[in-house]
């Protein structure tokens, strides 16, 4: 690649500012990769802390599921009552250029839709452990969905690291070297004829004033 470029110094300072912009985008690149790996290391420990937290009540919301049924019956009638919650909104916010999505489950007031004569406080509490879990939820979705993206974004950016690091900034690093010597020469090569001009001439005026 370096021997095709024709060895001048308008090449030789575009060679050096091409390298200097290299070395900026892979540092550049590099503090955002480190950034997003920090940020996705976070998300991953939420991940686990919504997740045991998810198990933990989807495990007491079945508890008292199943203690409302002992009791009560099959209480499908009852929990058909409950209407379809449609609030979920998806927005998204910018990290590092990144794009990841913010999960919104819009707040609604607890109400007990089904009557209460025919039900009891464990059919109760099986119902607000599962509004919980579906907040839950809408929390891990976001969450991991995030963890996937700062993935994505973080495999695209040490490609491209490795890229600047291993191909690009040694190839003008060779480009430069190759120039300079190249220049050097050529400065070698034009002083050493104009000394032996310069020597002719002053040889033909020593023969002249002979």
């Amino acid at each position: 690649m370096a021997s095709k470029v024709v060895p001048t110094k308008s090449n030789l300072l575009n060679a050096k500012k091409s390298y200097s912009l290299a070395v900026l985008g892979h540092d550049l690149m590099d503090r955002k990769r480190n950034i997003l790996v920090r940020e996705m290391m976070n998300l991953i420990e939420q991940v686990k802390e919504i997740q045991a937290k998810i198990d933990d009540t989807y495990a007491q919301a079945y508890l008292a599921l199943q203690k409302a049924n002992i009791t009560l019956g099959i209480v499908q009638e009852a929990s058909q009552a409950i209407p379809i919650d449609d609030g979920l909104s998806i927005t998204t916010h910018s990290v590092m250029g990144v794009e990841l999505p913010k999960v919104t489950l819009a707040q609604q007031p607890i109400s007990l839709y089904y009557g209460l004569e025919s039900t009891n406080s464990m059919l109760d509490d099986a119902y607000l452990k599962f509004v919980e879990v579906k907040k839950l939820t809408a929390k891990l979705a976001e969450v991991e969905s995030n963890v996937f993206r700062l993935a994505d974004a973080i495999k695209k950016s040490q490609k491209r690291t490795n890229a600047l690091n291993n191909i690009i900034i040694p190839r003008l690093r060779s480009t430069i070297a190759y120039i300079s010597s190249a220049l050097e020469e050529k400065e070698r090569e034009d002083f050493s004829r104009l000394k032996v001009i310069k020597q002719r001439g002053e040889n033909t005026q020593n023969n002249e004033d002979a």
